[in-house]
């Protein structure tokens, strides 16, 4: 391993988490107002109302994404090929259980305009979709032993899965530039979030000269 693949081995599961850092202070205020029985507001009302799905969307979306990047850290994944694997199973029952519940809140949370239009509806049930596919796919993809298309699939599902992490971070610029977006701003914005994250991947995957090599302890 060269020197510049043993700085991103370490670089990019501290990134990963650092962009998770936002929705999982937000997730862990979340689970604290639900558990304290924090003052019904219009904003909390619904998840007050039916609290599982939520609880389990911040439970399996922070484990998918903590646990999930240190799966992007080579030397860490060679020298624990075991934890690697099982890590992998958890991951999937995870992802799995975080898309399901976001598109069971999608359908049947009641939003106002400004947290969910029909834009942001139909995106949610796109990228929700889409997560899953890459989920499955990936997963038969190992059973077939196609270690390459794998990991391309899983790095997929990921992506879709940090898309909170930087539509917090777009949000914040534009905030910042701004001032508050509109429902329509707010809606592109989240949208945006989930493509510079797939396109990231898509750059990563094409960029690289020895696909095979990038999953290599698969």
């Amino acid at each position: 391993m060269t020197k510049t693949e043993k700085s991103n081995s370490r670089f990019i599961p501290v990134a990963l988490i650092a962009l998770s850092a936002i929705p999982f202070l937000g997730g862990i205020v979340r689970l604290i107002g639900l558990i304290g029985g924090a003052a019904i507001t219009p904003e909390n009302a619904r998840f007050v109302a039916v609290p599982l799905p939520v609880v389990l969307h911040i439970i399996a979306a922070t484990t998918f994404s903590i646990l999930g990047a240190f799966q992007f850290a080579p030397e860490f994944r060679r020298s624990r090929l075991g934890w690697h694997r099982l890590a992998g199973r958890v991951l999937v029952v995870c992802g799995l259980v975080t898309a399901v519940t976001g598109l069971w809140m999608a359908q049947f949370y009641p939003f106002t305009q400004f947290l969910q239009n029909t834009l942001l509806y139909a995106l949610r049930l796109v990228f929700g979709s889409a997560m899953i596919v890459s989920l499955v796919l990936g997963t038969l993809a190992i059973l077939r032993r196609d270690v390459v298309q794998h990991g391309a699939w899983m790095m997929r599902g990921y992506a879709i899965a940090q898309g909170a992490g930087t539509q917090a971070l777009v949000t914040l610029l534009w905030m910042a530039f701004f001032g508050t977006p509109s429902a329509m701003n707010r809606s592109l914005l989240m949208g945006a979030g989930w493509v510079i994250n797939l396109l990231v991947v898509e750059w990563v995957l094409r960029r690289s000269s020895r696909p095979r090599n990038l999953f290599a302890t698969v």
